[in-house]
Order: C-alpha cells, then sequence, then structure tokens
C-alpha cells in the first residue's frame, strides 16, 4: 500500500472510531506498528489527529480530509471519469470548474485537448474558485482563465466567501463540472462545507447545464450541506461499480449516468 493511500485510509479509519491503538491499525493495515507509529506521528503534526498513548483520537478536520491525501484514492476510476467528462466540453465554452481531486483530473485532460489549441480565440474559458487548478491551467496560453477570489480552504484549495459570490454573480456559464462529497438520488449533491456548497451552489445557477463528477463511493450518500437538488443536475458520470438498483434511481429521477 501505497503511503499516501495508507495515510488517508488512517484519516478515514481515526475519523469513524473516534479513537484507535496502534496494534489494531498495525494489524488491519497489515504493516508494522513503528510504521504506523509514523504514519500517526506525521498526521499529529499537520494537526489532522491528537496523538495519544499507544494510539490517536479525531480531530474536527477528519472528517474533511486535505486533498494531497485524497488524490490517490479511486484513481483509475477518476482518470476514466475524467477522459468521459472532457469529451463533454465543447470548444470555445464557458466552463465552471469547482475544486476536488476529480475536477482536478478533468482539468489536466482539458487541457491537452489539441482541438482546443487550434483555434483563434480562446479555445476554452474556465472559471474556477480551486486554486491548485488556476495554477495548472495559467500557463496554457489557450485558455482563458477566470478565478473568482475569495478566501482559500487549506483542506481543498477552493476560494469561498463573498469575494467568491460576487464574481459568479456576473457571469453565466455554459457547463458546470461539479465535484461532489456526495450525490443522492433523492436529496442532490452535497459538500461536507457550507461554505463551499455556498459556492457550488451558486456556480449550478450560473451554468447551462450541470455535469457532475463521482465515484460511485459518494452515490447514494449525504453530507453536511447540500449544493442543489437533483432536478438541477442533467448528467452524472461516474464508474462502472455503480449499483444497478441505484443506476436506476438516478435515470428515474430524470439524470442522465454515464457509468465508465
Amino acid at each position: 500500500m501505497k503511503r499516501h493511500v495508507r495515510l488517508a485510509r488512517l484519516l478515514e479509519i481515526v475519523g469513524q472510531r473516534g479513537k484507535v491503538e496502534v496494534e489494531e491499525l498495525s494489524a488491519e493495515l497489515t504493516v508494522s506498528t513503528a510504521t504506523v507509529r509514523r504514519d500517526l506521528d506525521h498526521l499529529a503534526e499537520q494537526s489532522l489527529l491528537t496523538r495519544t498513548r499507544g494510539g490517536a483520537v479525531a480531530s474536527s478536520v477528519s472528517y474533511d480530509l486535505p486533498l494531497r491525501y485524497k488524490s490517490g484514492r479511486h484513481a483509475p476510476q477518476k482518470s476514466r471519469i475524467a477522459t468521459e467528462v472532457a469529451a463533454l466540453v465543447p470548444p470555445g465554452a464557458v466552463v465552471g470548474l469547482n475544486g476536488g481531486t476529480t475536477t482536478t483530473e478533468i482539468a489536466r485532460v482539458l487541457s491537452t485537448r489539441r482541438d482546443l489549441t487550434t483555434r483563434d480565440g480562446p479555445g476554452l474559458t474556465v472559471v474556477t474558485n480551486a486554486l491548485n487548478i488556476a495554477a495548472e491551467l495559467a500557463v496554457r496560453r489557450h485558455l482563458k482563465l477566470v478565478v473568482t477570489g475569495g478566501v482559500a480552504r487549506p483542506h481543498s484549495f477552493e476560494l469561498t466567501g463573498p469575494l467568491a459570490t460576487k464574481v459568479l454573480s456576473e457571469i453565466a456559464l455554459d457547463l458546470v463540472i461539479l465535484g461532489v462529497d456526495a450525490l443522492d438520488p433523492d436529496g442532490g449533491a452535497f459538500a461536507h462545507h457550507e461554505g463551499e456548497a455556498n459556492i457550488n451552489r451558486l456556480m449550478v445557477r450560473r451554468g447551462t447545464r450541470v455535469v457532475v463528477a463521482a465515484d460511485s463511493s459518494k452515490l447514494g450518500l449525504h453530507a453536511f450541506a447540500r449544493i442543489c437538488e437533483i432536478g438541477a443536475v442533467h448528467t452524472v458520470v461516474t464508474d462502472a461499480e455503480v449499483p444497478a438498483d441505484l443506476k436506476r434511481r438516478f435515470e428515474a429521477a430524470g439524470v442522465d449516468l454515464r457509468a465508465v
């Protein structure tokens, strides 16, 4: 197991259980107790959990993993999803992208599409509130980049707050590509953080079409803050592991669900 995957798993376990012991983590992750101790010390140094004698306890951020620890989870599925979603974007479109590992991968695929480099004007206009996506796209001369402004959240690199809402309220988006923490055919789309949900909600309202990009582990679930109702979502691109009954529920709600 790669270290970033193990660290993400450690944070998930601590977040779910509240308190863990080194010995049980060692057995569950099939690594040595020395490795577990080093990993827990590393996460504690970043205030992602609190070390105790013989283990660790959860801190408030254990439920919202930093982007760098999420990036390795479901990587093959996210790569396929990114390729499928990027193909839905027509040249010359104005596209909104929020933060997240899947949307970051989508941005990378879009930035290398050859058909976007042959236009006289911008091959694509990307509006984003994600600092990491903005940093990657800023060097692409064939793309016009608009960053919302706002206050940065260190765990997701997303900009939130009144400055971000002011920019979004003045623009129109042809397509919104939305990364979510949870998506339910009855409840809609959700984020863990209410500030991110608010910006994402406004992005949805400014878009003509909304595509949610989410691996199947996020489907059928709820999170703390709702972004939008399922009726605002036109297409969901997910992986082939989505259960058949859940797929039928999304389709019954009027969503075009594509499992890749």
